[in-house]
């Protein structure tokens, strides 16, 4: 991991360099021949088969299903790359100023879609492993979330306990598209319970998909700009509500939880939208001692991707508006075509002690892990 001076609070013109950053969702590759040697049978044989497939942008039949294939391409964005190793993602990070990267998997963004129960729990776990063994790395700056299965939330459980020490683990990934029932079910307590013991957050994460559940029914819109500009903050909303209406904050209280790739300009608008259901409705919900927002509060959200006002004040507004100046974590997103540079967010007029808690303090709190890396709660 790049070594990186910080710069005192009362020096007022700290540049990029000088500043830690942590990045909140940073995207790994894990193809079918990279997981296969570390599955159980008899899925390995299917990974087997799956490996000679053509891989595409999140986009493999049987593993990561739910791709948009038949739209029309276009060019736009950044190109799409792909994390393949530590050492050129490590490269890649210092490029870009990033000192320590919190993993995420590119192709199991979409595990709730597959049918098989006992399938997805094996990719889970070949992931897990797949992760831990080559992946992970304080030294390096590399920390990785272990993948929650919502098709087996018992089977997750017991993965938080079997890694819930290890140093280079400090999250729990709750995939977020085309999850049915949404994570407030009951039924998920289990993975909540785990990761409240093990003192590990849990982070729910979206990708687009179309997929015949609530909210994801995106096949009415033309257009991948419509399906990417709704699915990924109607997918962080539909969860969070649910969760908020079944009270998990309030069964679990010592659960941190964040939201991630759906930027943050949906946060106030669901604050208000629940507070002012809960003043006329708050029967239905006899659990919540406070209001929605007060729960909210103690969320963690990522900033990508980042809105990007004509204004950039309007952005620093934003962000008051839901008391996000220590709540808000950068995130790049990278290596994927929409992903933020870290100079995107320097570039908004915040104060340099919110800029600072914002690119690396919060994110430090919220893992409990120090600006080397280390988790603090091992």
């Amino acid at each position: 991991m790049t070594q990186q001076t910080v710069r005192t609070p009362d020096q007022r013109h700290d540049r990029l360099d000088d500043i830690l950053i942590v990045d909140a969702d940073v995207h790994i590759n894990e193809s079918p021949a990279a997981l296969m040697p570390y599955c159980d049978m008899p899925w390995r044989k299917s990974l087997e088969v799956l490996a000679g497939v053509p891989e595409r942008y999140l986009d493999i039949p049987s593993f990561s299903p739910g791709g948009g294939g038949y739209i029309a391409p276009f060019p736009g964005g950044q190109t799409s790359g792909r994390a393949i190793d530590p050492v050129q993602l490590r490269a890649e990070l210092d490029a870009l100023s990033i000192n320590i990267a919190i993993l995420f998997p590119d192709h199991l963004l979409k595990l709730p879609l597959l049918p098989q129960v006992d399938y997805a729990a094996a990719l889970a776990r070949a992931y897990n492993a797949w992760l831990v063994d080559k992946w992970v790395s304080p030294e390096k700056g590399l920390l990785g979330c272990l993948v929650a299965v919502p098709q087996d939330p018992e089977d997750t459980a017991r993965e938080i306990a079997r890694y819930a020490k290890h140093p280079g683990i400090v999250g729990v990934y709750l995939p977020g598209a085309g999850v049915d029932p949404l994570w407030g079910h009951a039924k998920y307590d289990p993975v909540f319970r785990a990761a409240e013991a093990a003192d590990l957050p849990v982070l729910l994460h979206s990708v687009t998909v179309i997929y015949p559940v609530y909210p994801w029914q995106l096949q009415q819109f033309d257009t991948e700009m419509a399906r990417h500009t709704m699915g990924h903050p109607f997918s962080m909303m539909a969860n969070m509500v649910d969760m908020l209406t079944t009270g998990v904050p309030v069964r679990f209280p010592n659960l941190r939880v964040g939201f991630t790739e759906a930027g943050v300009s949906w946060v106030p608008f669901i604050a208000n939208r629940l507070d002012k259901e809960y003043l006329e409705q708050r029967r239905q919900v006899p659990f919540l001692e406070e209001r929605p927002s007060h729960y909210i509060r103690k969320f963690h959200f990522s900033t990508q991707p980042i809105e990007e006002p004509e204004n950039s004040q309007d952005y620093v507004d934003l962000v008051k508006l839901y008391h996000g100046e220590e709540s808000t974590m950068f995130a790049s997103d990278w290596p994927h075509h929409d992903f933020d540079h870290p100079l995107k967010l320097y570039q908004m007029p915040f104060s340099p002690e919110v800029r600072r808690q914002i690119f690396g303090q919060n994110a430090l709190r919220f893992f409990k892990i120090d600006a080397q890396a280390r988790r603090l709660s091992v």
